[in-house]
């Protein structure tokens, strides 16, 4: 098979029994199971969930997002080869190391295959919860140009590109855009500061406001863990996003999880602990490919500013970028992967016939 042939870079056509739309995002496809499929695994599998609860088979893909784009490479390379594997892993690594440390569950039940996750069905708090333990990117643009109160918090004077912050800020955004809430502009990922969640709680989905306080713990407990293990990998764990959900357990409770996935080079910023000790940033995420497309095309304010978002969409729909570029991230996937992980990483060769196969073979979901 050619490079090209490796990647899943469509993960939408897949034929899971399904009786509802498939949901396909950036970089992930959630396929809804029937009834009395969910039913059936539940019983068959033991998951310890409520024998009614919702269940779906989530694949994730090798498309590369960036600034709101899907990007492509020469010689048909429709996305990052080991990306998703990549992705999976690491975030299978946190979420396991999070439960053993006795912080919260995911909604994960079962992870059949590299690409694949069978999760439960979450309510999802409408919040990107980010934290921040250096300043750069966003917050250094603003703070560069002035602005000193971010997301209701006040940076002091002084601070200098890449520095380390004073402390650990949470620094939340929307996620999607919500309507009708004070102040809070109608628009996708907009800052917003802990008094918005506090007087809208029920509109961002909290159940209460004391589970304000129990996302920031988890989200502060979450990226302690992941910097502390980092840091032994001589490794800095820069900034993050995690999400968080709702769901019900075997026993009827409701519970506050996390979901999506956490500390990944896509939802995160990872630098190389010898160089930044040495003065220089080297990129251990996408960041670094978000970098070099603003170096690749000459006007990358296209890129930044969000009143140009056709012309980026035309941007990437209309170029395609030097397979070097893709490759190269392919290979910071995979090492900082390999490198959390402590041993080789397992990339198929045929991704989409494997993931079939198990899940007709082991889950009788293939027709």
């Amino acid at each position: 098979m050619s490079l090209a042939e490796k990647v899943l870079a469509v993960n939408n056509d897949l034929p899971i029994r399904t009786d509802k739309p498939i949901h396909s995002g950036k970089v992930r496809s959630v396929y809804w199971l029937t009834e009395a499929d969910s039913r059936r695994l539940i019983r068959e599998k033991g998951y310890p969930v409520a024998e009614d609860a919702p269940l779906a088979v989530m694949v994730i893909s090798d498309r590369i997002s960036a600034f709101d784009c899907i990007w492509r490479g020469e010689g048909g390379l429709q996305g990052v080869p080991g990306k998703g594997a990549a992705l999976n892993a690491i975030a299978n690594h946190w979420f396991k190391r999070f439960k053993e440390r006795g912080l919260a569950d995911s909604h994960i039940l079962d992870i059949p295959h590299p690409l694949v996750w069978i999760v439960q069905k979450a309510r999802p708090v409408m919040v990107e919860a980010i934290a921040r333990q250096y300043i750069t990117g966003s917050m250094w643009r603003a703070y560069s140009k002035g602005e000193r109160d971010f997301c209701g918090i006040r940076l002091p004077d002084g601070l200098s590109k890449d520095q380390k912050l004073p402390e650990l800020l949470i620094t939340p955004s929307t996620k999607g855009i919500l309507r009708g809430i004070p102040g809070v502009p109608e628009a996708d990922d907009v800052n917003i500061t802990r008094a918005d969640l506090e007087n809208n709680f029920a509109a961002f989905n909290f159940r209460s406001r004391t589970d304000i306080d129990q996302y920031e713990k988890l989200l502060k407990e979450g990226f302690d863990l992941i910097s502390d293990e980092l840091a032994k990998l001589d490794q800095i764990f820069v900034d993050t996003k995690f999400e968080f959900g709702y769901v019900t357990d075997a026993s009827g409770a409701e519970k506050l999880i996390y979901m999506d996935e956490v500390g990944t080079p896509d939802s995160s910023r990872i630098w190389d602990g010898e160089a930044y000790r040495q003065g220089e940033v080297v990129e251990k995420s996408k960041e670094g490919f978000r970098q070099a497309l603003l170096s690749h095309f000459p006007d990358p304010d296209i890129l930044l500013n969000k009143d140009r978002m056709d012309e980026r969409l035309a941007l990437a729909r209309d170029n395609v970028l030097p397979a070097a570029m893709l490759m190269e991230l392919s290979e910071t996937y995979i090492a900082i992967a390999e490198k959390i992980l402590g041993h080789k990483l397992v990339i198929s060769d045929n991704p989409k016939a494997e993931l079939l196969e198990v899940l007709k073979r082991d889950y009788a979901l293939v027709d």
